[in-house]
């Protein structure tokens, strides 16, 4: 059995079978046989069950914060994330799916004379091997699409989160799903992990870059596609003329939403000279207001790290820190008087590049802030990682936001947003650069990788050997002549 062990003092998680090697295999046998009878169903029938697990995302909304939660341990506000989060992504694609679908037309090998056309044929079974820091969206997210498609689909939930996928399960069977069409199976990611990418045919993993660098070896052995978000050691840049209430609003969110357990949560902080004392001043007083919780329901701002084990990680990592010099302006303790992995926001200074933790994610509520002086300089700091996830900008120059964007080595960039605005943008895709991960998720492009494009082609009337009593050599020269004549006249 699995018993997962809730962050929060008093609440207990109830819990679940473990699956075996062999549960593995026979619940993805189970979805292959399913696959081929979903594949045949029409995808206007797939979207009206997306249709309906929308409105039941909303009604069900104090039940999946709840046990999300009892899970995370995160705000009751920043589970709201999640809740939200998915329905906006159920909504994106149930408006898109049948249109992307659909057959595509495509310029024949001889005009008139072929027809030529594209489906997006399913890949099969997918697996996904979701984390638990964001366990709800992040387990039926990328399930969506897949099933969009016409694949089945085997989700290997996190060992602490295995609930919040099972909730999300049982609501998509509410609306319609059949079952056999998504599958979860339990167990660790050595055991259950490793037994899912030997079966499949893709692979959705969501985690860190040295588990990723494994599923990636894994999974290219076996010649299947995966996708991968990774981790993050994602800047904020702060331009001189940024808004300091904008600039605060916008800081604090995008450090501590989840107690900064998140992939795209900011890491690192570049403020313009000749505002930093006075930004950093405001942000430092700004995070000591925030109140610190550890019990369900509403009525404080950030909430608990997850597990022991990541509150040494965090531990560890500020301790590091302070040891080569860095500085504490405030934070930097265990709160176990409200929680027992309640650490508190920490903001850092003084940290420099040979220190361990300006280039290694914390995964926890932890910043580092140092100034620069030109623009130039901000953004050789933010591109000088491994990681390419997330970035943001500050400022009140709309043009100058775009320039610093676009120069930026990173999958999604925000302007006067730390994370939320691309993350919200589903229609636009979402990955990393670097070693931050392959693919993409959300968009159509989070859609067709879930696909194999397959082209059709229909020869009519002639075929494309010599004709007309002309020899190779004759049809030959007389083909090149007509290429040249078609892109004249733009057809080809």
């Amino acid at each position: 059995m699995i018993n997962p062990v809730s962050p929060f003092p008093g609440v207990t998680i109830e819990s679940v079978p473990e699956s075996s090697k062999q549960d593995v295999a026979l619940a993805v046998a189970n979805a292959r046989k399913a696959q081929s009878a979903w594949a045949n169903t029409e995808v206007s029938y797939r979207v009206k069950i997306l249709d309906r697990f929308h409105k039941l995302l909303i009604e069900n909304q104090d039940e999946l914060l709840t046990a999300i939660q009892a899970e995370t341990g995160k705000s009751r506000f920043h589970a709201a994330d999640e809740v939200l989060g998915l329905a906006m992504i159920t909504a994106h694609y149930a408006k898109i799916g049948k249109r992307a679908l659909a057959p595509k037309r495509r310029a024949g090998a001889l005009p008139i004379f072929t027809k030529t056309y594209v489906l997006s044929q399913p890949k099969g079974v997918i697996g996904i091997i979701s984390p638990w820091n964001y366990p709800l969206v992040l387990s039926i997210c990328d399930a969506l699409p897949a099933i969009l498609a016409g694949n089945t689909v085997v989700v290997r939930p996190d060992n602490q989160t295995p609930w919040s996928a099972i909730r999300g399960l049982n609501l998509l069977r509410q609306a319609g799903l059949p079952e056999g069409v998504i599958t979860i199976v339990t167990g660790d990611g050595n055991t259950t992990g490793t037994a899912l990418i030997d079966e499949v045919d893709y692979v959705c993993f969501t985690g860190s870059t040295n588990t990723g660098k494994i599923v990636a070896a894994q999974t290219g052995a076996r010649l299947i596609g995966a996708s991968l978000e990774l981790g993050g050691k994602n800047p904020m840049i702060v331009c001189a003329d940024a808004n300091l209430e904008t600039f605060l609003e916008v800081a604090v969110r995008g450090c501590f939403t989840s107690a900064g357990q998140l992939c795209v949560s900011i890491e690192r902080m570049y403020i313009h000279e000749s505002i930093y004392e006075k930004f950093l001043s405001a942000l430092v007083e700004k995070v000591k207001e925030l109140k610190l919780g550890a019990q369900l329901g509403w009525g404080y701002d950030v909430g608990s790290l997850v597990t022991d084990a990541l509150v040494n990680r965090v531990s560890d990592a500020v301790s590091t820190a302070v040891s080569q010099g860095a500085k504490i302006e405030t934070g930097g303790k265990l709160r176990t008087d409200i929680g027992p992995n309640v650490y508190e926001p920490t903001v850092l200074t003084g940290v420099t590049k040979d220190m361990k933790i300006s280039t290694e994610e914390v995964f926890g509520p932890c910043v580092y802030v140092q100034p620069f002086s030109s623009t130039e300089e901000a953004i050789a700091l933010a591109n000088d990682s491994i990681y390419g996830l997330s970035a943001s900008v500050i400022t009140s120059n709309a043009r100058n936001g775009r320039q610093i964007a676009e120069q930026l080595r990173s999958g999604s960039v925000n302007i006067n947003e730390g994370f939320a605005a691309a993350y919200g943008s589903v229609a636009a895709p979402m990955g990393g650069m670097g070693q931050s991960g392959l693919g993409r998720r959300h968009g159509i492009e989070g859609l067709l990788r879930f696909t194999q494009p397959q082209t059709i082609a229909r020869q009519r009337w002639i075929s494309i050997g010599p004709k007309f009593g002309f020899d190779e050599e004759q049809w030959t020269k007389l083909l090149g002549k007509s290429l040249l004549v078609l892109k004249r006249l733009r057809i080809r």
